[in-house]
């Protein structure tokens, strides 16, 4: 008989512990494992015991429910993971896994937004309180380096190099990376730091705060809602500025590999995505540009 934690919860800790992967990562996991197992608990039968049509029927399920493809196809890789992690270890001995289909990704392109809005939400803010001016900083290093939310929300006042336009930021992994950031951002962190006491301001400390509390992610996410709905800019979120950071990079002309770097990206895959964005910018340019586009 097996003793000891249950399987998922084993298999948390080694992500946890030896993968080092982030709390949201963990929790997305978490709660991927949690339908597994209520699923196993339907079916009469240990996690470790389910076979390959048991979880072809698992999978069939989720679609039945109305869970979008890219959640479905979260849930199948946290399975595959889990499954594996218990061969590795010894819990079972084949991989019920193998034939564990999925329904094929939808083509997805990340909305960005034109030189236009991204300046009419600088403008946003109102920079006459200390709230409008921590805002505006914001959304400026957002836009010149790309951050993920985590990454914003957990840098300190020593991951920013203001002298020299770096900053330190810790990706999915925990893995570092410096990204630089203009002049614009520069002065915009400058100003807001500029209102925080003292107290508030050593190395350690959080550098963006919330009545002297770090930022939360639904602070956040509601932040930019709001001046996205002022500057007329719709379906805006975080993300859309990281978006928005790649695809003008590339627009410009970087190279594929440098934008990869610069968003911590650890598969170029990923990355070209925003290719695509780019294809449709050239097309644009060129239907308006070359006398025979039409």
């Amino acid at each position: 008989m097996r003793k000891g934690p249950p399987l998922t919860k084993r298999f948390l800790r080694y992500l946890t512990v030896e993968k080092g992967l982030t709390t949201n990562t963990i929790t997305n996991y978490a709660n991927d494992l949690a339908r597994l197992t209520n699923f196993a608990y339907h079916a009469h039968k240990p996690i470790e015991h389910l076979q390959p049509g048991d979880l072809r029927y698992f999978i069939a399920q989720l679609s039945k429910a109305g869970l979008s493809t890219s959640t479905i196809r979260r849930i199948a890789s946290t399975v595959r993971g889990f499954y594996a992690f218990l061969a590795l270890d010894d819990y079972i001995d084949t991989l019920p896994t193998d034939d564990l289909n999925t329904p094929p990704p939808r083509a997805y392109l990340p909305t960005y937004l034109n030189q236009a809005q991204l300046q009419l939400l600088f403008a946003a803010p109102d920079l006459a309180n200390p709230e409008g001016i921590r805002d505006r900083a914001i959304l400026e290093l957002m836009y010149a380096s790309g951050l993920r939310v985590t990454e914003l929300l957990t840098l300190r006042h020593k991951d920013i190099d203001l002298r020299n336009g770096l900053v330190t930021c810790f990706g999915k992994g925990h893995k570092e990376r410096i990204v630089p950031f203009g002049r614009s951002a520069a002065t915009a962190i400058e100003h807001y730091v500029a209102t925080l006491p003292a107290g508030f301001t050593t190395s350690t400390s959080h550098l963006f705060l919330n009545q002297y509390k770090p930022l939360t992610r639904q602070f956040l996410w509601t932040l930019i809602k709001r001046y996205g709905a002022k500057a007329g800019v719709d379906h805006i979120s975080p993300h859309t500025l990281r978006h928005t950071f790649a695809t003008h990079l590339l627009q410009h002309g970087a190279e594929l590999k440098h934008v990869q770097a610069l968003l911590g990206h650890a598969d170029i895959s990923t990355t070209a995505i925003y290719t695509h964005l780019n294809d449709n910018h050239l097309r644009r340019s060129y239907n308006s540009h070359h006398p025979r586009a039409c």
